[in-house]
């Protein structure tokens, strides 16, 4: 099995459709160990850290500082 690292390095080198492969995977995995799930539906996942990076956001524009790049 490869280690993160590899996996992360080799991530640039994949074409499209096999980026959307491996990101279907990934949700899948998501879905079926049903951990940190907040939204599961046709449009795909929403989990809690995609929450938490929305909230972190929401606060830096309230707060009036300028958003992340």
């Amino acid at each position: 099995m490869s280690t993160v690292a590899e996996i992360t390095e080799t991530i640039p080198k994949l074409t499209d459709p096999e980026l959307r492969e491996v990101e279907r995977a990934l949700i899948q995995t998501y879905r079926d160990r049903k951990s940190g799930i907040i939204f599961d539906d046709a449009y795909g996942t929403f989990t809690e850290e995609d929450l938490v990076v929305l909230q972190d956001e929401a606060l830096r524009v309230i707060d009036g500082e300028p958003p992340k790049p």
